[in-house]
């Protein structure tokens, strides 16, 4: 569960805001999406390893 605490003057939006981003970070909406539909092992795998090609690439672009 989260929780976060709104400090004093601080506008709703401000806490609403804070509460989004440590929701991202937490990865729940992503795992949950994950868990409506079967993926293979197999295709779970490639996709992990086309991600992983796709930040290499994005990466020696931004370095070289």
């Amino acid at each position: 569960m989260l929780i976060i605490n709104i400090k004093e003057n601080e506008s709703i939006d401000k806490a609403l805001k804070r509460f989004k981003k440590k929701f991202e970070k937490t990865g729940i909406l992503r795992e949950l999406r994950a868990r409506t539909s079967f993926e293979k092992p197999s295709v779970k795998r490639r996709s992990q390893v086309l991600r992983a090609v796709y930040r290499q690439k994005q990466y020696a672009k931004e370095n070289y």
